[in-house]
């Protein structure tokens, strides 16, 4: 066998690259626009995915977006014209705040309230730090 067979025959037994799938996707939003609102239609499923309260989570949204929403079912509906990208930028911001460990990274936290303070306590590594109130 010449060469090239050699080498053809060693690149077909190499295995395909596999798609790695990270454990933890940040889920994005789903936006309506109706005339000078916006729907966010999939509102509770991405605090679910976050594992996170819903209320938690409007606070935040509706204060970074600096405009006043009403949750109605899973949708939340807020007054304004808001595009994906700034929904989905304002969804990040609260990941890195609220939902990501700040010594691991891993998403295996929760919120508890220790006094007045909430502090964030991840359960892979066991770290505790206070978080920024709303």
């Amino acid at each position: 066998m010449d060469y090239e067979k050699l080498l053809d025959k060693a690149i077909e037994q190499i295995p395909k690259k596999t798609k790695k799938a990270a454990r933890f996707e940040v889920p994005y939003s789903k936006i309506l626009p109706a005339g000078a609102r916006t729907i966010i239609i999939n509102f509770t499923d991405i605090a679910q995915g976050l594992r996170r309260d819903p209320q938690h989570l409007l606070k935040f949204l509706l204060k970074e977006l600096a405009t006043k929403g009403e949750l109605k079912g899973k949708r939340l509906e807020v007054i304004g014209r808001f595009s994906k990208g700034l929904v989905d930028k304002k969804i990040d911001l609260y990941v890195k705040n609220y939902v990501l460990c700040p010594e691991c990274g891993k998403p295996d936290t929760k919120i508890i309230k220790k006094d007045r303070f909430f502090i964030m306590k991840c359960e892979a590594c066991g770290a505790k730090h206070p978080i920024p109130k709303i």
